[in-house]
């Protein structure tokens, strides 16, 4: 008995250790798979600084020009994704926002230069962008309800909605662009404080706040919950139909916001302004680790995903490769981030679509 007992002593020292060493594994590859987005833009950066300093003897990364481009090449679509990473979250998607983001910036600019007649140029500019958001709001609200009382499902009512959002931002436009005089907007769009772009400013704070909406407050805390079960949400006691409408105003209000900063930084409103934004933002999330099955994915994330396609997109002109390239280097990088995100499902027993 005591030569067995040994034995077996023996055999846990050896097996235990195996074991430990397999979780070890598991968690490291986890880790790595959510922080994806990072690991893409690391390799970005570094791949453009070694091209950089081979072709042009010149520095990518530690030039700050670069960086304040780079950070204004994600403004638009980073606005966009916020918005989209709450509905993505939640099991939904919108594909409206291009076109809302349209049609907020050609009221922005409408309503900013009717105001400026009658009230000086800051208030002016306020009235058009607070007037532009609420304005957004309006398609997100209808979209809500097609999704949540009627049940139509996002990718068709988003889809309408598209359509709906751009009929409106052209007619609005009169066919063309509408140009914005007041000079209080143009610096918005355009002004730095101490070497930082305006824009940058205030699309930091306003991520920072709806980071801190969706990891700290209970209305985050029920998106997750509805993305990953909403059969077990609904038993929870959560209000299903009214945080699905939530979403989509807030979705539209982030396009809304969007528009009126393109509107700010070309003194103009474009019907068009979002419609090449809109699968840049949805590969941002992407991108950033959310699941297009619903339940997981951060602003934090988002943010790293909406880097790595304005690094792409500005790192292609700068080392002067066609800009064509872009649209390939993203459907790569897209590819790749769900191919993990399946396997990082597969490998933590996720809920899979057969």
């Amino acid at each position: 008995m005591t030569d067995i007992a040994t034995m077996t002593t023996e055999a846990e020292k050896h097996v235990a250790p195996q074991a430990d060493h397999a979780e070890a594994g598991k968690t490291l590859l986890q880790r790595i798979a959510q922080l994806r987005a990072w690991l893409f833009l690391a390799a970005l950066i570094i791949i453009f600084e070694i091209w950089s300093r081979v072709s042009f003897g010149g520095t990518f990364a530690f030039s700050s020009f670069n960086w304040q481009s780079v950070a204004i090449f994600a403004v638009a679509p980073l606005l966009i994704a916020v918005g989209q990473t709450f509905v993505i979250i939640s099991g939904g998607i919108d594909l409206s926002t291009g076109f809302i983001m349209g049609l907020a910036a050609v009221v922005a600019a409408h309503l900013t230069n009717i105001a400026g007649v009658y009230m000086p140029l800051p208030f002016a500019m306020l009235f058009g962008i607070l007037a532009s958001i609420l304005a957004a709001a309006v398609p997100g609200v209808v979209n809500g309800l097609l999704i949540s009382r009627l049940k139509i499902p996002p990718f068709i009512g988003t889809l309408g909605m598209f359509g709906v959002a751009r009929g409106a931002a052209f007619l609005l436009a009169g066919g063309t662009t509408v140009p914005v005089s007041n000079s209080w907007f143009a610096a918005l769009g355009n002004g730095r404080l101490f070497g930082v772009p305006y824009l940058v400013i205030v699309t930091a704070i306003f991520v920072l706040a709806m980071h801190y909406v969706l990891s700290q407050t209970r209305f985050g805390q029920h998106n997750y919950a509805i993305g990953a079960n909403a059969q077990a949400a609904r038993r929870a006691g959560i209000d299903i139909k009214a945080h699905i409408l939530k979403l989509y105003v807030l979705s539209a209000m982030c396009a809304g916001l969007g528009g009126a900063l393109y509107a700010a930084r070309f003194t103009a409103g474009a019907a068009q302004a979002g419609e090449p934004l809109l699968l840049d933002s949805v590969a941002a999330v992407v991108i950033g680790g959310a699941s297009l099955f619903g339940g997981s994915g951060s602003i934090i994330g988002t943010v790293a995903g909406a880097l790595v396609i304005a690094v792409i997109q500005y790192g292609l002109v700068f080392i002067d490769v066609e800009p064509f390239w872009q649209f390939i280097a993203v459907g790569v990088v897209i590819i790749i981030s769900v191919l993990i995100d399946q396997a990082q499902r597969r490998f933590s027993g996720g809920k899979q679509d057969e």
